[in-house]
């Protein structure tokens, strides 16, 4: 029972500094550098031009990390971004609760296909994923581009950047919301 609650004192502590260390401490000036460098990653994937091209708006988290041991805990901070620039800067956060182990870091790009999608994201107050949108995750095929055929969906994402492992990948639940900065 005492290495039990050992066991889970100690994975607490590691996800609460994880979570915190590094993540919570973003300048607006950090994320629109860490912004610019993930838009260029999915620039240069087969694919990912013309996704961004077409996109009416695109949120863009740089880095989000996740760890979890039973208990996990996901934060990240990020900028939404329509016709090249910064409109508004959001975090995105998510607990879970299941088999889990490890940490990771990983980038996260949200692309608004469609502007009535777009519009209601930016008119929602903590916007849900699962729960107010659908959200397709888009794989970047063997041969390295993006597989088209999802690209056709009202809000689409794309995770990649990931450092670290971790078991069980999934957005739903993640409940996005805007920042002051």
């Amino acid at each position: 029972m005492k290495q039990k609650v050992l066991i889970l004192a100690l994975a607490a502590s590691f996800i609460g500094f994880f979570l915190t260390s590094e993540a919570m401490a973003v300048t607006a000036e950090n994320i629109d550098i860490g912004v610019e460098r993930s838009l260029n990653m999915l620039k240069d994937i087969k694919g990912g031009k013309a996704v961004l091209e077409k996109a009416e708006g695109v949120l863009v988290f740089p880095a989000v990390f996740k760890a979890g041991f039973v208990f996990g805990g996901e934060y990240g901070e990020g900028a939404l971004v329509i016709k090249g620039k910064t409109v508004d800067y959001y975090n995105t956060a998510a607990g879970s609760f299941g088999f889990q182990l490890g940490a990771q870091k990983k980038t996260i790009i949200i692309a608004f296909m469609d502007k009535g999608a777009l519009n209601s994201f930016r008119n929602s107050e903590g916007w849900k994923i699962g729960a107010d949108a659908s959200v397709t995750v888009v794989a970047i095929g063997a041969d390295g581009s993006i597989d088209t055929a999802k690209t056709n969906k009202p809000i689409v994402a794309f995770v990649f950047d990931q450092k670290g492992l971790m078991y069980n990948l999934t957005l739903e639940g993640a409940k996005i919301t805007k920042l002051k900065k």
